[in-house]
Order: structure tokens, then sequence, then C-alpha cells
């Protein structure tokens, strides 16, 4: 992931997520983030892919959907940098 960067926020989310559903199940833990990640992978090839975020509206904060979860992220040039993520009943301060 050359052109994607995740930030120290984002990693901490993920984390989180990680733990939080692992207290349940470690193993569907393990998918949700392996499937987060996937998500991720998509935009180094498809940027533009996932919608303005409507808190933003900026047309290089965007965001894709995975089960709940918002990834958020901002184009820089050809680099995409993964914001944070949240999920979706939690409000974007």
């Amino acid at each position: 992931m050359d052109r994607i960067r995740i930030s120290s926020q984002a990693a901490d989310d993920l984390e989180e997520i990680c733990l939080y559903i692992g207290k349940d199940s470690p193993f569907y833990a393990k998918e949700v983030i392996k499937n987060i990640l996937h998500s991720i992978k998509v935009l180094e090839k498809f940027p533009k892919i996932g919608r303005m975020v409507p808190e933003r509206q900026n047309p290089n904060v965007r965001e894709i959907i995975y089960r709940g979860y918002r990834i958020i992220y901002q184009i820089r040039g050809e680099i995409v940098e993964i914001i944070t993520v949240i999920h979706g009943s939690k409000r974007l301060t």
C-alpha cells in the first residue's frame, strides 16, 4: 500500500475496534479488521470511490462504509490518507 497512509488515529481506531469485537469473538474481530483493510486497499486504484463526508463538504475528504464503520480518508495528490475509522452511530468531531 505505497499510496495509502494510515494515520495514527486510524491505527488506534482499528485497534479499538479489534479489542471491542474481540471480547465476544477473536475470530470475528480479525475478520472485520481484515475486511476493513481490504476496503482500504481498493482506494489505491479507486480513490474517489467514496462519497464526500457530509460534515466536511470538502471533495478531497471522503468515506467508504464497511458494515456500519465509516472509513474516512483524505486524497492528497497521489496519496490517500486514512484519517479515522469510526462506527456510523458515532458523530464525527
